[in-house]
């Protein structure tokens, strides 16, 4: 069952977890959800904020009521493109989390073409590690984050190990496998 819908923005995400996010090791636990078809790849095309959250709740609902989904990255291809207005978003769903219950059972990571980490170099290759080709809320159970952190060696050293990848990499090297991920 292939839980991608046939759209450009999420074969795009698709492309960029495989060519970079599991490539490059970016999350050590991508490979397995993937490669186990757990991930649901959904889309909110609004621009409105109300309709990025509602899809977020309806996501969030769905993972309640269904165990085979192990994750989902929800793709706002839509009307986010500006970095400030999604880490407005970022702040609203953080707080609809909570409000619904749901902090300690979901936990939100979040990627953006134009990912800047606060304190970084605008130029640093590390922002690289949250840049997709979309923007996305991406959806994560806690407890299996906390069982898959359990057997692995030193999970308090992914940061740094993702950064001096991304920078031995390189910025020019990671831009364009981004933009080939919308080719």
């Amino acid at each position: 069952m292939s839980m991608i819908p046939d759209t450009p923005a999420s074969l795009h995400v698709q492309r960029w977890l495989d060519t970079m996010v599991i490539a490059h090791n970016f999350c050590p636990f991508a490979r397995y959800v993937r490669e186990h078809n757990q991930i649901r790849y959904a889309e909110c095309t609004s621009a409105d904020m109300a309709d990025a959250l509602t899809a977020l709740q309806d996501e969030c609902d769905l993972l309640d009521n269904d165990p085979a989904i192990a994750t989902t990255l929800l793709i706002l291809p839509s009307g986010w493109d500006q970095f400030d207005d999604f880490l407005l978003l970022i702040d609203m769903a953080q707080q609809c989390i909570d409000h619904w219950d749901y902090s300690g059972i979901y936990q939100l990571a979040t990627f953006h073409p134009d990912y800047l980490f606060a304190g970084e170099d605008p130029q640093s290759a590390s922002h690289y590690t949250n840049r997709s080709p979309h923007p996305v809320l991406h959806i994560i159970r806690e407890k299996d984050i906390t069982a898959a952190l359990a057997h692995y060696d030193d999970p308090d050293a992914i940061p740094d190990t993702n950064i001096a990848n991304a920078q031995a990499i390189g910025c020019p090297h990671l831009a364009a496998q981004l933009a080939a991920c919308k080719a």
